[in-house]
């Protein structure tokens, strides 16, 4: 899975999603720190431990660098930024039974206008899954020779660390 690059610049606006998605029942907003568990337990259960672990950076950042969709005080989705690396966006989720409602477009659009806020000019989204939702939503381009980035990781792909030759 390639990265991708987003012209922070260029994002559509977000207050006009933001009440779209309160018109439809669901609150997108930046998490609190006291939400931490149960949070955790939403992307755990949803997704992966690995993205509860990226997640919990995005709770010691200065403001809390992770945004929540919730409907009727349940988590439905999140989103999460400057987590992995600097001016990268990700992970994020939405549950299965609530994708196609906009919830995910409206939490990418929070997440990159919290990169903008902070004064970057360009997000990257890393080891993109759906290039062709991020390509429409916000304009997101390939990042050549980007595979597999920042995400290639020893303690993770053992057969790489494995087949290495060890030193002479």
């Amino acid at each position: 899975m390639s990265d991708m690059l987003v012209n922070l610049l260029k994002l559509p606006p977000l207050d006009p999603v933001i009440e779209g998605m309160r018109r439809a029942s669901v609150v997108v907003r930046r998490a609190a720190p006291y939400e931490i568990t149960p949070v955790r337990r939403f992307v755990e259960r949803h997704f992966t431990a690995a993205w509860a672990d990226e997640i919990s950076v995005g709770y010691a950042n200065k403001p809390v660098s992770v945004y929540l969709a919730i409907r009727r005080g349940e988590v439905i989705g999140f989103s999460a930024y400057e987590c992995t690396r600097r001016g990268f966006f990700g992970p994020t989720g939405v549950a299965e039974g609530e994708r196609g409602k906009g919830v995910g477009h409206a939490l990418l659009l929070a997440s990159l206008h919290g990169l903008a806020q902070m004064g970057y000019a360009y997000g990257i989204i890393g080891g993109v899954g759906p290039a062709d939702f991020y390509a429409r939503a916000v304009g997101a381009i390939p990042i050549p020779d980007s595979t597999p980035g920042i995400y290639a990781d020893p303690l993770v792909d053992t057969a790489a660390h494995d087949a290495a030759e060890p030193p002479r």
